[in-house]
């Protein structure tokens, strides 16, 4: 930011009011937490709820056997030993609900890549956007900057709801029964800092599709799946979803079960929230291994789940936005910028006939397109970004699209501007033919950044897509269309449980040292929006990755028959058949021999494990009083502060809304419907605190109760410096005494489980 003046005051009324308050109050908890005023614990939750990790940096010098490193990063920092989130940068990751971004937020991107980070986009599979090498201290003004153009960075980590996804083709697609794009919107913000969405012990994933048989949004592996339907009822047609719960990937995937087969889209949203109420109030907290949706639905049963949800949603009080949305289904409507038209005949451009054939995928409009920009690992540099944005500005307006397969897809493209088209995104680099063939691999972060990563996953990707290409693999007709997927550890972030071939970063010792290897998985569906899951043949080394896969898809291309996909194929020959292929290439030489193999893709250096840290996916379980209550001390800081700086009004506005928050994060667990509306909170906490005694002080009874009732009902006439000051006093008394309320009362207010060592990666 040139001159004095900040991007808070820059920016000012274009970041949403909420959205700001909402970045001012985590700006002021990176200094509670430097002042150590705030426990690591609550923070790190905190950072993550708002996107922000810490990150994996091995890639210096090691010394002193391997154990301590130097380490230089992008802006210049060095620093040695263990790295911290406050000395060396971390990770942002930035939701883009159901992909949707606009050249004009493709150039803010751009710009923050280039400012905060190594000039570099990441596209994830779940349809995010992450920059990489962000110093914590940056992240309050690049979460105003995004907030001014309509996108925001909360919870897209974290025991939260994450990133809606849904079909990328929604809108335009020739097979779906309607648009899912103004659900996923819906949902996307109605669940956002809702109440009932804050109390999970790990990630919620949400997905939406057009149609069930073809890949779209790959229900099958999530907590909340949602598939169009339609039925017919005295000649209208109304409008539904195919309901699923309980999907997920991760070491021991699972398929989604169906709840409803037909959920009226009047239904979604509280019906949505009623699953979450009960995710929140029985998931499993202290073992993290078993705290996903989906182990509460298999210990459940779906019948007695089902049971609960429906009670919960009788329970519910009314909410107006669950119908609100259904009024303007257009809000996500997308308009043309160019006329439909016809393919010019050629000569096309050279390369254009390549491109065309993979990168293509017709609309149900007429005369329109759709254009995939396939994106080497998911990245694109700042530069492309803002060349990308111009691209579309002139063919094809905001229609722009993030893939879970890591691309990025042109919408409403005419076919008579395809050649034009071309010729423009090969000047920038991005006409690369391919898009969603075997080439095209899916990979998470694994060791480049990822503190769980055991092997590389992103270099072998960049390797096996050399390779294919370069030995003609790619070209198969056979073979083109299977898909690969590799994932640096069992977390299963690159999806490969649902990949034709997938690979999972494992560890082996081989004549007495560490050899990088990757576990192969065969047979996965990625059609049926992720029908079934493959399974694990046996660890292939790192390096021998890629001729495993030659074998295989050489072998498939010369004995499948007509129309047989590759998990039937493997189904035919039998598993014992790879397993033999396996076996085969795990023998290695010795490393005096070849010490190449005890190394890993891209990283000369002698591969070893100890470098791993705990993974950041979701932080530990913080209770949503525990969250609450650190609130109001923060505001009671706050108060403090403007006080100082000569705002009464605000100091007495935040000293009554920390008293507010300190009730109501008690009162909530009495009361689950509890709303914010002050008379209302304090009305439930006098009924379930006060006139009951829980609240009571063994020394002081129920006198500090008595100073949230007289804040309630007279801190608006507080005036003066000594009465402000003592509105304030009497607000850290309160806070102090909701949390000895909370120490004594314990479990029954939701209090701490014991907690089990974090086994989560950075799992979108």
């Amino acid at each position: 930011m040139n001159g004095a003046r900040t991007w808070k005051e820059a920016l000012g009324p274009e970041v949403p009011e909420a959205w700001g308050r909402e970045i001012d109050i985590f700006e002021t908890q990176i200094e509670l937490r430097k002042k150590d005023k705030i426990e690591e614990k609550l923070f790190a939750e905190t950072r993550l709820r708002r996107g922000v990790y810490g990150q994996r940096y091995d890639n210096g010098q090691r010394h002193d056997g391997q154990t301590t490193q130097t380490l230089t990063f992008p802006s210049g920092v060095t620093t040695k030993g263990p790295v911290t989130l406050w000395d060396a940068p971390g990770m942002q990751r930035i939701k883009i609900p159901f992909g949707a971004l606009s050249p004009d937020q493709l150039d803010v991107l751009a710009d923050l890549a280039e400012e905060y980070s190594d000039r570099i986009l990441h596209v994830t599979t779940r349809q995010d956007i992450q920059l990489h090498f962000v110093h914590i201290e940056d992240t309050p003004d690049l979460m105003r900057r995004l907030a001014a153009i309509g996108i925001t960075t909360r919870e897209a980590c974290g025991n939260t709801v994450r990133n809606v996804t849904a079909c990328p083709f929604a809108g335009v697609c020739r097979t779906e029964t309607f648009d899912v794009a103004p659900y996923a919107q819906a949902i996307t913000y109605f669940l956002l800092g809702h109440d009932d969405t804050q109390n999970f012990g790990r990630k919620f994933k949400v997905a939406f599709s057009g149609c069930k048989d073809n890949p779209c949004g790959l229900t099958n592996f999530h907590d909340l799946g949602c598939i169009a339907v339609t039925r017919s009822k005295n000649g209208d047609t109304h409008r539904g979803f195919e309901f699923y719960v309980g999907g997920g990937l991760g070491s021991v995937p699972q398929s989604a079960q169906l709840f409803d087969a037909f959920l009226p889209e009047e239904e979604l949203l509280p019906m949505a929230q009623a699953v979450s109420r009960v995710f929140g109030r029985l998931g499993e907290k202290a073992n993290r291994a078993k705290a996903r949706l989906k182990f509460l639905v298999k210990k459940l049963g779906m019948e007695e789940f089902k049971r609960l949800v429906l009670a919960e949603r009788a329970t519910l009080r009314p909410d107006p936005r669950w119908t609100a949305f259904l009024t303007n289904l257009h809000v996500t409507d997308e308009t043309p910028v160019r006329p439909a038209g016809k393919l010019p005949a050629g000569p096309h451009p050279e390369g254009f006939a390549a491109w065309s054939a993979t990168n293509i995928v017709p609309q149900r409009q007429p005369g329109y397109v759709m254009a995939l920009i396939r994106l080497p690992l998911g990245d694109l540099t700042a530069d492309q970004a803002r060349a990308l944005g111009n691209v579309a500005r002139h063919f094809t307006g905001d229609s722009m699209r993030t893939t879970a397969d890591q691309n990025l897809l042109l919408r409403w493209v005419s076919k008579a501007d395809l050649p034009e088209l071309y010729v423009a995104l090969k000047a920038i680099d991005l006409a690369a033919a391919g898009a969603g063939t075997i080439s095209d691999i899916t990979a998470c972060p694994g060791t480049d950044t990822c503190k769980l990563g055991i092997s590389s996953s992103r270099a072998l990707a960049a390797e096996l897509g050399r390779q294919l290409e370069g030995t003609g693999v790619a070209d198969d007709p056979n073979a083109r269309g299977l898909h690969i997927k590799a994932s640096g550890c069992f977390n299963a972030c690159g999806q490969h449980h649902v990949a034709d071939i997938g690979f999972l970063g494992v560890s082996r010792s081989v004549n007495g040292r560490r050899v990088p290897h990757f576990q192969l998985v065969v047979g996965g569906q990625w059609t049926n929006n992720a029908g079934s899951y493959g399974l694990a043949i046996g660890a292939v080394p790192s390096k021998r990755v890629p001729e495993v896969v030659k074998r295989l898809t050489s072998r498939y291309s010369a004995e499948r028959q007509d129309g047989e996909g590759f998990a039937a194929f493997v189904n035919r020959i039998g598993k014992k058949t790879i397993r033999a292929l396996v076996e085969e290439m795990q023998v290695l030489p010795s490393y005096e021999q070849d010490p190449s193999y005890y190394s890993d893709w891209g990283d000369p250096r002698e591969y070893t494990i100890d470098d791993m840290g705990v993974g950041e996916c979701a932080g530990e379980v913080v209770p949503v009083v525990e969250m609450g209550l650190a609130a109001s001390e923060r505001e009671i800081f706050e108060a403090q502060v403007l006080l100082d700086d000569g705002n009464p009004k605000g100091a007495v506005r935040r000293a009554y809304s920390a008293m507010l928050e300190a009730a109501r994060s008690l009162t909530r667990e009495k009361s689950p419907n509890l709303g914010t509306d002050p008379a209302e909170v304090v009305r439930e906490f006098r009924k379930h605190f006060y006139d009951t005694q829980l609240f009571f002080d063994p020394y002081a009874g129920g006198k500090f109760a008595q100073y949230l009732f007289r804040a309630h009902e007279e801190h608006q006439n507080a005036d003066g410096a000594e009465a402000i000051h003592q509105l304030i006093e009497e607000a850290t008394l309160f806070v102090d005494a909701a949390h000895q309320c909370y120490a004594r009362l314990g479990a029954s207010l939701g209090g701490p489980p014991a907690v089990a060592p974090n086994v989560g990666g950075t799992s979108q």
